[in-house]
């Protein structure tokens, strides 16, 4: 089998909104240094993103709102107009040229994809995607355009394949599911904290798609303060069951880490163990039920320094069939980045777990999760 594809150009890192946004596409150049330092990556191994093309774009975007965002980059659409296309927000702000470095991300998903449908492997990584809060006709959510939704409905209207989309970014993938709510040819499953809490607020157990696609919406919303063993225990369970039921052709997977506990824009408690778990667990299901055909995209993080780069790394080390290193990290690495970084720099693979906060209602945020697992099931069984 040949080795998987890691998708990276530094032109991917020039998605950026401005100085102080929390979205950081240098946490994109820190894995890719982590894993090549660590021995793990190799030149070999990568290959660089394509351009998506304006008609790919409409795959799921609206003409009118491409248009907009070409428009914004060049500082030309009226304020009022800006509003309409959820344009130059304080979570989504206007940048010099965004549409050029928005569909970079797009092209770079469409490049994974086409590596695993022409047969270049079995499973590719493109980290600078994942942008899950893009709708058809609006940017939302630190997303322009939806990479995502884009490369699912190439791999169904190119290749003709089901696709089932695992979502476990803290954050309800909400633009994904909305794209294909109505169809019976992806599956969107999403694992998130409860939008009681947490942007974009939707995700409950109800939402579960409409007319043919009614089934095919599967959503788990948990508790905060989730930790690892009642995550972990609802995620294998009721993804292996939707796997059953839905007969994927693909697994598209979104790898937002900012369920960890350190990530500062979120209320889960996830460490390390879990991000090891989740990519593992996808590959066993893609290794099991779809011919390893996996593609995986990035999405949230937000704690650069700490999180993001060793927890993504633990992708490319599942796809690649590699245990999870322990102890020190590269001694090259943490001298590249330890003085730049403001807090303190982790120069271990995995988690200390020194500011690890104790859970009070441990017993019951599980006890809730487990109840919302059981009606979820019985929505998978029942149909």
């Amino acid at each position: 089998m040949t080795k998987p594809v890691y998708i990276y150009d530094e032109s991917l890192l020039k998605y950026r909104f401005n100085s102080t946004h929390p979205f950081n596409q240098m946490r994109l150049k820190m894995t890719t240094d982590l894993l090549m330092a660590s021995g793990h990556l190799e030149t070999a191994d990568i290959m660089k993103p394509r351009e998506a093309t304006d008609e790919e774009l409409q795959l799921v975007h609206k003409k009118d709102y491409i248009e907009a965002v070409k428009l914004a980059g060049k500082g030309e659409l009226p304020p009022d107009k800006l509003e309409n296309y959820g344009l130059d927000t304080e979570d989504t702000p206007s940048f010099e040229d965004m549409h050029d470095k928005s569909r970079i991300l797009v092209g770079a998903t469409l490049t994974a994809v086409e590596a695993v449908m022409e047969g270049r492997c079995s499973k590719a990584l493109n980290l600078s995607g994942g942008l899950h809060h893009g709708f058809s006709g609006r940017a939302g959510g630190f997303c322009i355009y939806n990479d995502t939704a884009v490369a699912i409905e190439y791999l169904r209207t190119k290749y003709n394949k089901r696709v089932l989309y695992i979502d476990t970014d803290a954050h309800h993938g909400d633009g994904v599911q909305w794209i294909f709510y109505h169809t019976n040819e992806v599956m969107t499953y999403s694992i998130h904290e409860t939008g009681r809490y947490l942007f974009p607020g939707t995700g409950s157990l109800t939402e579960r798609g409409t007319e043919e696609g009614f089934g095919y919406a599967v959503n788990l919303p948990i508790d905060a303060f989730t930790e690892d063993d009642s995550f972990l225990s609802i995620f294998k369970e009721t993804l292996e069951a939707a796997i059953i039921k839905f007969k994927p052709d693909v697994i598209f997977s979104q790898n937002g880490v900012d369920a960890h506990f350190r990530d500062p824009m979120t209320h889960l408690s996830l460490t390390s163990r879990t991000f090891e778990e989740i990519p593992r667990f996808v590959n066993e299901m893609a290794d099991k039920y779809t011919d390893g055909k996996w593609i995986a995209v990035g999405g949230g993080g937000y704690n650069i320094w700490q999180v993001v780069p060793r927890m993504w790394a633990q992708v490319w080390f599942a796809m690649n069939g590699q245990e999870a290193p322990r102890g020190k990290l590269p001694e090259s690495y943490v001298k590249q980045y330890q003085e730049k970084c403001p807090v303190d720099f982790p120069v271990n693979w995995e988690d200390t777990l020194d500011d690890y906060t104790d859970i009070p209602r441990r017993q019951e945020i599980n006890e809730k999760n487990r109840s919302m697992m059981s009606r979820a099931m019985r929505h998978l069984e029942d149909e």
